[in-house]
C-alpha cells in the first residue's frame, strides 16, 4: 500500500468515525454522506473538489434548495461565505508555504 492509499484511507476513517459517533449498528446509512463529502472536499493537489473535476460544476449546497430566500439574503451569505473561503485559502497557502519551506 502506498503512501496516498494510506492516507485516504485514514481520511475515510476519521470521516466515517465523525459520521457515526454512537450508531455503529447503522453504519451503513452514513456511506453515502461519507461519499458525498470526501468528493466535495478541497484537493490541495488539483486545487478542486474531486465531484468538480469529474462534473465540471460544484454540487448544489443547502443554500440553493432553501425556498423564499430573497436576493438580498442570497448575496449576503454568498459575500459571507466568500470571505469564509478566502479566510481558508489564506490559511491553507500559509500552511503550504510552511512546510514546503
Amino acid at each position: 500500500m502506498d503512501g496516498q492509499t494510506k492516507v485516504t484511507n485514514k481520511t475515510l476513517q476519521t470521516l466515517l468515525r465523525a459520521l457515526i459517533k454512537f450508531n455503529t449498528k447503522a453504519w451503513d446509512l452514513f456511506l453515502s454522506h461519507a461519499e458525498f463529502s470526501y468528493n466535495n472536499a478541497l484537493n490541495k493537489t488539483m486545487g478542486m473538489s474531486q465531484f468538480k473535476v469529474v462534473y465540471g460544476i460544484d454540487p448544489l449546497s443547502s443554500l440553493d434548495l432553501v425556498p423564499g430566500a430573497t436576493d438580498e439574503e442570497a448575496s449576503k451569505r454568498v459575500e459571507e461565505i466568500q470571505k469564509l473561503r478566502d479566510l481558508v485559502s489564506t490559511k491553507e497557502e500559509k500552511f503550504n508555504a510552511f512546510y514546503q519551506a
